[in-house]
């Protein structure tokens, strides 16, 4: 903050953050789960999802059940809990509640949306390039968009949208009532990502199942 002569301390807090987790996964790790799920994607994916313009294609929900992605779910279950004992979470008892692939093709997009139901949500990034390499997070605070002053440059103090940058072998973390999306790959190749949410087991037998809007 700018120093001024009356000032005896100032601070500055940031309250109620919003934290978005990444993990760079090793070369050995990478190259393992990409041979464990392109076999897997190639046998599930419909003919008609390849090459469609603008048209992007989602898998069932259940991959984290099938054993080819045994592999990225144990290190989903890894990072889950460093987040819980980072943040102090009292529940060690978790589970997948759903999984799933986004192929996008060119200029495929993802409308803003979150996760309700789940505490956490997240992607592994398997296929991305130059035109399809983020992800864009919005300001959960609604009231924050009541006054709309202008501004002299674009900071992560006054911005309502963070671009965060992705890239093959990233698993990505963040709170599922986080609203995210993803703009229109303008690459010539597809982007892939397996999504995922995560809920306390305990949780689960008594809520709603989950609600499902669309990938990351």
């Amino acid at each position: 903050m700018d120093s001024q002569s009356w000032i005896e301390h100032a601070d500055l807090l940031s309250l109620f953050p919003s934290h978005v987790w990444t993990f760079d996964l090793t070369a050995e790790e990478r190259e393992k789960i990409a041979h464990e799920i392109t076999p897997e994607l190639e046998a599930i994916r419909p003919v008609f999802s390849e090459n469609r313009t603008g048209v992007g294609w989602q898998s069932p929900q259940d991959l984290h059940r099938r054993e080819s992605l045994t592999t990225l779910v144990s290190i989903i279950d890894d990072s889950t809990r460093s987040i819980l004992r980072f943040l102090k979470i009292g529940y060690d008892a978790f589970e997948i509640t759903g999984c799933w692939a986004n192929i996008n093709s060119p200029g495929c997009s993802h409308r803003m949306h979150s996760h309700p139901n789940n505490f956490l949500s997240g992607a592994y990034y398997l296929q991305t390039q130059a035109g399809a390499d983020t992800i864009n997070f919005h300001d959960p605070r609604i009231q924050a968009a009541v006054i709309r002053p202008p501004v002299t440059e674009l900071t992560g103090s006054n911005t309502d949208q963070v671009v965060v940058k992705v890239k093959d072998g990233m698993l990505l973390l963040f709170p599922a009532y986080l609203q995210h999306s993803v703009d229109a790959n303008t690459s010539d190749r597809e982007r892939i990502s397996i999504s995922f949410n995560i809920m306390f087991s305990s949780f689960t037998e008594n809520l709603s199942k989950p609600l499902w809007s669309g990938g990351v």
